[in-house]
């Protein structure tokens, strides 16, 4: 499976009928302690930036509901320093990538992002929160998916090959502070495009 079908069975149009409970972007704090514990549990640091992912739709209410995003994350970035800009991929999803140096003022970011989408009547076309993680071997990701609910480990070695061994310790140590998805079979990747990249990138 390619990633476009792969995003597209995960966030696309098998999502609604596989959806286990309606997302909560509160859900998002719990991403607050959880990189506490990947740093003094596991050794891993934050990387300074994290990400929203979302689909566009063709109308202005929708443009209106993004441009409300901008002005919360330009108020953001006034009073806190957080970073923000947009990406689109090649498949067409847009993200919302933040940066900053603190990964408390990452996950208000975030939460503030997608809250505003929720609030605007757009929480169907939220997609995914990524975190990213890294030590001096590896990178890693907690992916919440907001058409499941849950949050799920990523770790790639590469544009197609994963560390599932490692995805399981991180699932073991975190599943205590996060709402973590039981059925293995929905920890799809979001690959990068090159060695190294981050999803977003």
């Amino acid at each position: 499976m390619g990633l476009f079908e792969t995003i597209r069975s995960v966030f696309g149009t098998n999502a609604e009928s596989d959806a286990t409970r309606e997302a909560d972007p509160e859900d998002l704090f719990g991403m607050s302690t959880a990189y506490m514990t990947m740093e003094a549990d596991l050794g891993y640091d934050h990387v300074g930036e994290a990400a929203l992912c979302f689909s566009g739709v063709d109308s202005t209410a929708f443009a209106d509901a993004v441009d409300d995003v901008e002005a919360i994350l330009e108020a953001g970035e006034a009073e806190t320093g957080t970073g923000f800009h947009q990406y689109e991929d090649d498949h067409g999803y847009r993200w919302f990538v933040l940066e900053d140096d603190d990964p408390e003022d990452l996950v208000t970011s975030v939460h503030f992002a997608a809250d505003t989408f929720v609030e605007a009547g757009f929480g169907s076309r939220l997609l995914a929160a990524v975190f990213g993680f890294e030590t001096d071997d590896r990178r890693a990701y907690w992916i919440y998916s907001f058409r499941r609910g849950a949050y799920y480990p990523f770790v790639p070695t590469g544009t197609s090959d994963r560390d599932e061994r490692v995805e399981f310790k991180l699932q073991s140590v975190l599943g205590s502070e996060l709402d973590v998805e039981d059925d293995e079979s929905y920890w799809y990747p979001l690959w990068p495009d090159a060695p190294g990249d981050h999803p977003w990138e």
